[in-house]
Formats: structure tokens, C-alpha cells, sequence
């Protein structure tokens, strides 16, 4: 089993930072790549930034030069800075890892975490 558990969302003045983090445990035999999503009331769910252990990293045009996305490895953990955060940020943020577990090393399995609420007031 593998479990994914994102923390660090909370309340914020626009302009403000956080940092979200996401921790990927359990049978895991390697970490292909982690993401985060978020969901707006009312809006579907959305690419926020994305990185593959290759080193392929994408981010949102609209996060671009605010957001940016760091990998601890041996803690098989990724962090999210958000800086300058707006209104429009406001959302649920959800990490996904796609690993490979020890008992099927030749698939490669998607675990979504429960998420985080990020809020920037207006």
C-alpha cells in the first residue's frame, strides 16, 4: 500500500507564501514523478506543477515565476513554494505521485493525497 499526504495549506494575505508539502509512503520502490493539482469551488481539477524524476518539470502558465517545486528524495517528499499568492489561488491542492511498488516493479501505480485548502482572501 502506498499512502500520500499533503500538508501546509492554510490562510493567506494576498501577496503571502506558503509552502505545501507532500509525503509519498508505503511499498514504494522508486518515485517516477509528483504533482500537484488544485480544485476551485465549482471548477474542475487542475494542473498546478508537475516534476518526473528525469528532471522534466512543467508548471501552469498562470503560477510561472511564483510557484516552484523541490524534491527531498530521501523523504520521498515534494514541496510546493507559492509566492505571491492572489485570490485566484484560492483552491483544495492535491498531490499525485505515480510510483513503482516493490511487489509489481514493472507498473506503475497513481495515488492521489486527500488534500490541502489554500485560501487568499480578497
Amino acid at each position: 500500500q502506498v499512502q500520500v499526504v499533503e500538508s501546509g495549506g492554510g490562510l493567506v494575505q494576498p501577496g503571502g507564501s506558503l509552502r505545501l508539502s507532500c509525503t509519498a509512503s508505503g511499498s514504494i520502490s522508486s518515485i517516477y514523478a509528483m504533482g500537484w493539482y488544485r480544485q476551485a469551488p465549482g471548477k474542475q481539477r487542475e494542473l498546478v506543477a508537475f516534476a518526473a524524476s528525469g528532471g522534466d518539470t512543467n508548471y501552469a502558465d498562470s503560477v510561472k515565476g511564483r510557484f516552484t517545486l523541490s524534491m527531498d528524495s530521501a523523504k520521498n517528499t515534494e514541496y510546493l513554494q507559492m509566492n505571491s499568492l492572489k485570490p485566484e489561488n484560492t483552491a483544495v491542492y492535491y498531490c499525485n505521485a505515480e510510483v513503482v511498488q516493490v511487489q509489481q516493479p514493472t507498473t506503475r501505480f497513481s495515488y492521489w493525497g486527500k488534500g490541502t485548502q489554500v485560501t487568499v482572501p480578497s
